[in-house]
């Protein structure tokens, strides 16, 4: 059976210093898929309206139907204990996931790492070609974690 990492992908309040994690997502090896809405934490104030554009979650959506940050790194550590998952955005989704974890008051059981560090240079060049192609193909019209999540692992599925 061919290898396919497990992706996870986080959407944000913004694209700054001040945003913070508003929807978790991954997919397994084995196509396995969470999607969750993260509620605020109450010093999470900053919002970033083009954010809101791009991902379509509004601030009021994640205050009625969020889940608790306690709740969703609870889960998170329960379903996915010493896995290692693969971001394509890593430098901002780690920081979004340890302010998770930080506020809720866990301690990560998994790991995630930069899918840089599993892509030979010849997926590096196909890369971003391939996601667009993928993403134009992609049915879920929706920009959200899991989708997204999905798409990146796809790309790395037709890029070897």
């Amino acid at each position: 059976m061919e290898y396919l990492p497990a992706i996870m992908d986080i959407e944000a309040s913004g694209f700054g210093p001040l945003s913070y994690p508003i929807e978790i997502g991954y997919i397994t090896e084995t196509g396995e898929r969470f999607c969750c809405l993260i509620r605020p934490h109450h010093e999470w104030v900053y919002w970033d309206k083009k954010a809101e554009d791009v991902h379509g979650i509004s601030r009021r959506a994640l205050i009625e139907n969020g889940k608790d940050i306690r709740w969703v790194a609870t889960q998170l550590n329960q379903q996915l204990a010493e896995k290692t998952l693969y971001s394509d955005g890593w430098v901002v989704d780690s920081t979004w996931l340890n302010e998770l974890f930080f506020r809720a008051a866990v301690k990560p059981t998994f790991r995630l790492s930069a899918l840089d560090m599993i892509l030979s240079e010849l997926q590096m060049e196909r890369w971003h070609e391939m996601k667009e192609r993928l993403h134009a193909e992609n049915t879920e019209v929706r920009h959200r974690a899991s989708s997204d999540a999905k798409v990146i692992q796809l790309t790395y599925q037709q890029t070897r």
